[in-house]
């Protein structure tokens, strides 16, 4: 995910930074093509958020997948804390309402995205995941058309799970879509702490409260061994690689981007998603694999292409 994919991260997304900021981030002036610049920093983040997740598969065997969450989102905590120094005065109970939510769905997406790895290979859990922010794009624009694109987005699942999950670890499958239901989720609190909160005070916030809930887990599957020094830089590599670059990065691409475009190419993160488990994890796509993601892939972009059409009809 993005955390990722926000500011998905969706993404990605999401991961944190947030797709969704891009959805309320305003086009660039004069309407023209965008410059390849902002393009490489969203490609960029994507690349560094699914390469973040397959380094935190290779951290599996040694602390498990609740201890790679705790390390992740602890690491990335302090330093968006050390970075943002957000106020703790001034805010309403809403507000603190709002963004212990956010956390909420920032922990849970987190848990059950790595909780999906540990049975299936990253790029069908990345392709699963984002089924979750394109069905929320779905019944937000109340649009026959996309309808059209969700059912693309299924035939993709039905060729991933071989016609039944029966390919693919069920279990895994099961927490890969769960985690794209916590994902839109995320999405939709993301949106209301950025309103909310200044910059990215409610981000770091939020962090914290997905960080607490997550060490206890972390502490019963992994204990003494979320301190033992190798896993403990590699938990923060995965935070750097996974939240902090990706969201400094799509802060500067937004600033530039189109929101539709940025929210194209979020669309990809399956497609490297699975690039990242072949190079790192060995994990091979077989055509059939390459079908399903590429079906996935191509509803999103066309869900977003929709969206972004009917808003600039208004």
């Amino acid at each position: 995910m993005k955390d990722s994919r926000a500011a998905v991260e969706p993404a990605a997304a999401v991961a944190v930074p947030e797709a969704v900021a891009a959805l309320d981030a305003p086009d660039r002036p004069g309407g023209g093509r965008p410059a390849l610049g902002p393009i490489a920093l969203v490609v960029a983040s994507g690349l560094s958020v699914q390469f973040g997740a397959a380094v935190a598969v290779l951290l599996m065997p040694e602390a498990g997948a609740l201890g790679v969450v705790t390390l992740r989102l602890a690491a990335a905590a302090v330093v968006l804390l050390v970075v943002c120094r957000p106020k703790l005065r001034g805010h309403s109970r809403a507000d603190w309402g709002t963004v212990v939510a956010f956390g909420v769905a920032m922990g849970a997406m987190n848990t059950l995205f790595y909780l999906s790895l540990e049975r299936i290979p990253l790029g069908a859990a990345v392709t699963l995941e984002v089924l979750g922010p394109l069905v929320l794009s779905v019944v937000a624009s109340r649009r026959l058309v996309n309808l059209v694109w969700a059912a693309l987005a299924l035939g993709g699942v039905a060729l991933l799970s071989g016609g039944g999950f029966d390919r693919l670890d069920p279990v895994g499958a099961a927490y890969a879509l769960a985690a794209g239901a916590m994902w839109a989720a995320y999405i939709v609190f993301s949106a209301r702490t950025g309103r909310r909160f200044p910059q990215a005070d409610g981000l770091a916030l939020a962090m914290v409260v997905a960080a607490v809930l997550s060490l206890p887990l972390g502490i019963m599957e992994a204990g003494s061994k979320l301190v033992v020094p190798t896993t403990l830089g590699l938990g923060i590599a995965v935070a750097l690689l996974s939240s902090v670059l990706p969201y400094t990065l799509e802060l500067m691409a937004l600033r530039r981007l189109p929101a539709p475009t940025f929210a194209i190419l979020m669309s990809l993160e399956p497609a490297i998603a699975a690039t990242a488990g072949f190079l790192i994890l060995d994990q091979a796509l077989s055509s059939t694999d390459a079908l399903a993601i590429a079906l996935v892939i191509g509803a999103s972009m066309g869900a977003v292409r929709s969206q972004g059409r009917r808003s600039r009809k208004r």
